[in-house]
């Protein structure tokens, strides 16, 4: 019987069909050589809303996925999907991505007829196989991409929070040090000074006090407070206020992206519920012998370690700079790190992951992949399979297609005078 492994890729909170970039196909790419028994097949999860329930995300996700695999095991003409499947599948999540692989194992495994002892204390008397192996669709492994399983670590608002409040109080000394050249602000303010106010936009004649205007139409000065108001005033004469000032969305919007992930169904605020699909998910993995592993970003040489030993919140939270937080004990061998040596904020490193551009580590991430998927695929199920299904593919919008027949045997083949990474980079 000819076998599939299907890569589902899951994006997380706000994310869509361009999450991952192109790096479906090329995981898909460098796992076919590694695994050239079976036909490697990548699909993404359509864009969809990541408000609202969990479960019932998960339930539409599930649906979804069983009959992608439904269409795979027809095409494969299994005999029996079920029992003996020709697909398995790897869920790769990325941010909240991770958590709906999660709950959608655990709800399959939870939804199965049949129980022996690797997941209830009652012995079956059944002649059937492990619980495990009648999964349907049949998971092979969970692949993560800084999925926050235990909450987002605190150095990602705390780090933010002391870079903007060194950069208002640089505007701050600048505002300071130009007025006192300046003669502003002195004892004697009549003596040359300037009114420093005059560089200030007017007061509106409608006050922020009147309930019934509209804050937008209130001056800047009024809306952004006495820091603001020194940064924007430093601005008109000194580079550093004016890019304080000027960055003042740019915080908000850092602000509101990380409490946003907060309020995506409360489930990263709950950190018991954390920790208990956390450890169901290391429990299933041990226990029927399915792949799990999560790869969090963490920053390298761009913030160094004296930088991060001089800030407060390094002598506070620790040298680490990740997105997620870290388990500790034996969990910790099912994090592996994914180091970014370009991006100066976990946040970016995040959401950058899979862009070569602005990770410098893609392609070690890339390989390291490959290298679990393929540890957890190669086994008896791998090496009973006939060889590749030529056929059929998968196309962009996760639709299965026939090949042409002048394309159904041909295998994608590295030129032998070319390097792996150079092939990997024109291949995609």
């Amino acid at each position: 019987m000819k076998k599939t492994i299907l890569l589902c890729f899951i994006h997380g909170f706000k994310g869509g069909d361009d999450t991952f970039a192109n790096f479906p196909s090329h995981l898909k790419a460098i796992l076919q050589h590694a695994l050239p028994k079976v036909t490697i097949q990548a699909i993404v999860y359509p864009k969809y809303e990541t408000r609202g329930d969990l479960t019932e995300c998960v339930a539409k996700f599930r649906e979804w996925l069983t009959n992608k695999v439904i269409d795979l095991e027809v095409a494969n003409a299994t005999p029996s999907p079920t029992v003996d499947p020709s697909v398995r599948t790897i869920l790769v999540g990325h941010s909240m991505g991770g958590i709906v692989a999660a709950e959608t194992l655990l709800s399959i495994i939870n939804d199965q007829p049949i129980h022996s002892l690797s997941n209830s204390e009652t012995k079956s008397t059944s002649s059937l196989p492990d619980p495990s192996l009648l999964m349907f669709p049949f998971i092979q492994g969970i692949l993560a991409f800084d999925t926050p399983y235990l909450g987002i670590a605190p150095g990602v608002v705390a780090h933010g929070a002391e870079k903007h409040w060194n950069t208002a109080n640089s505007a701050y000394s600048a505002y300071t040090n130009v007025a006192s050249a300046f003669g502003w602000g002195g004892k004697n303010p009549q003596a040359g000074a300037v009114d420093a106010s005059r560089m200030l936009p007017a007061p509106s004649a409608r006050t922020v006090s009147d309930s019934n205007a509209d804050a937008a139409s209130a001056p800047l000065w009024q809306r952004y407070g006495k820091v603001a108001m020194f940064a924007g005033a430093a601005g008109a004469i000194a580079a550093g206020g004016a890019a304080a000032y000027m960055k003042r969305d740019q915080i908000t919007e850092g602000w509101s992206w990380a409490t946003s992930h907060l309020e995506f169904v409360g489930s990263l605020a709950r950190p018991e519920d954390m920790k208990k699909r956390l450890s169901n998910i290391v429990q299933i993995s041990n226990t029927q012998d399915l792949g799990f592993r999560n790869m969090y970003t963490t920053l390298g040489h761009a913030v160094d370690a004296a930088n991060k030993q001089s800030s407060w919140t390094g002598k506070v939270l620790g040298v680490d700079r990740t997105f997620c937080n870290l388990p500790k004990g034996d969990l910790k061998k099912y994090f592996s790190p994914a180091v970014n040596d370009k991006s100066e904020a976990e946040t970016l490193a995040h959401m950058t992951m899979f862009e070569p551009r602005n990770n410098p580590g893609y392609y070690t991430l890339s390989e390291e992949a490959k290298e679990i998927i393929a540890d957890w695929a190669i086994n008896d199920w791998y090496e009973e399979s006939d060889g590749q299904t030529k056929g059929i593919s998968i196309d962009e919008e996760g639709e299965m297609v026939e090949k042409p027949e002048d394309e159904q045997f041909e295998d994608v083949k590295r030129p032998a005078s070319t390097s792996t990474e150079a092939w990997e980079r024109d291949e995609l």
